[in-house]
């Protein structure tokens, strides 16, 4: 059969047509031949989510956001979106709305409920939930540390005036002097540490000699403990004992008035009588020596000296 040239323009111009419906309907995540749920979901913020997104169920792809747009009143953002007929789970499952990836955009993910007796029917409205993307979750860790960093940062600069406060030109020019004499103090030490080993490079021989005669005083005084240790200190301290007894029966008796030296220091006319004699005594002497001639007579012819 021939077709004429008007019937076959006809034909392409509804064939493009029937395909640019299917594509625009594939684009925008529906499909005329399937059957599919229309589901409604109330989020706060979808940013990143765009008209064609997938709908997943635990990964499975089973629908596709149709529209988006605000609600009725104004203060929330309402998404439709399309699932698959044969799938049948409650009403109260979560369409959470979660970040496919760094550049995927985001999707929106059933979690289901499967409880029969309140099946998903036709333009419900699922609970929403939104689940932090890896950008909100930096953003949480981000936040704290950039507290942290501010505050490190403000109390560097306090750090930083007081020192340039404390830091002045007279402080630097103490600092630079104490510096300087640190460095002199050093030098001297050092100074000090060559002249000492000099003068014991120099006294080597002495100090061998000394260190020498120290060992053999140290013998010496071993030996001389020794021979402490091996003295017979018992009788020695049993003498010293018994005169001790014997001192303190001698001062007894002297006390007592025994003996004749006791008697001395008791009877006090004996003693007046021993000091009248001695001071006749001193007499008489201090006579002989004044006068010898009244008491010694000599002479070489036998001759009689004349007395006064």
């Amino acid at each position: 059969m021939n077709l004429s040239l008007e019937v076959k323009t006809a034909i392409l111009i509804l064939g493009c047509i029937i395909i640019f419906i299917f594509g625009f309907s594939y684009l925008k995540g529906t499909s005329l031949l399937n059957k599919e749920k229309t589901l409604h979901a109330l989020y706060d913020d979808i940013e990143g989510l765009v008209v064609g997104a997938n709908v997943t169920i635990s990964g499975l792809n089973v629908g596709k956001v149709k529209e988006i747009d605000f609600d009725e009143n104004y203060d929330k953002i309402k998404v439709t979106f399309s699932l698959r007929e044969d799938l049948s789970f409650s009403n109260q499952s979560v369409a959470q709305l979660y970040e496919a990836g760094l550049i995927g955009g985001k999707s929106i993910a059933v979690i289901p409920i499967y409880n029969p007796k309140n099946i998903i029917k036709n333009y419900d409205v699922l609970p929403s939930d939104v689940k932090p993307g890896l950008t909100e979750l930096v953003n949480q860790q981000i936040a704290p540390l950039q507290d942290k960093i501010e505050g490190l940062l403000t109390s560097a600069d306090s750090l930083f005036a007081g020192v340039s406060n404390v830091m002045n030109f007279e402080t630097q020019n103490n600092l630079k002097s104490a510096l300087e004499g640190l460095s002199s103090t050093i030098s001297n030490i050092n100074d000090l540490s060559s002249n000492m080993n000099r003068i014991v490079e120099t006294n080597e021989k002495a100090l061998n000699k000394t260190l020498n005669n120290l060992g053999d005083v140290s013998s010496n005084l071993s030996r001389l403990t020794d021979s402490l240790n091996q003295m017979p200190l018992n009788a020695t301290v049993k003498n010293f004992e018994l005169t001790s007894s014997k001192l303190k029966s001698i001062i007894y008796d002297l006390q007592s008035g025994e003996g004749s030296a006791g008697m001395i220091l008791k009877d006090k006319k004996l003693y007046d009588n021993l000091v009248n004699s001695s001071e006749a005594l001193d007499a008489l002497l201090t006579d002989l020596k004044e006068n010898p001639k009244r008491y010694i007579h000599f002479s070489i012819f036998g001759r009689k000296e004349k007395t006064n």
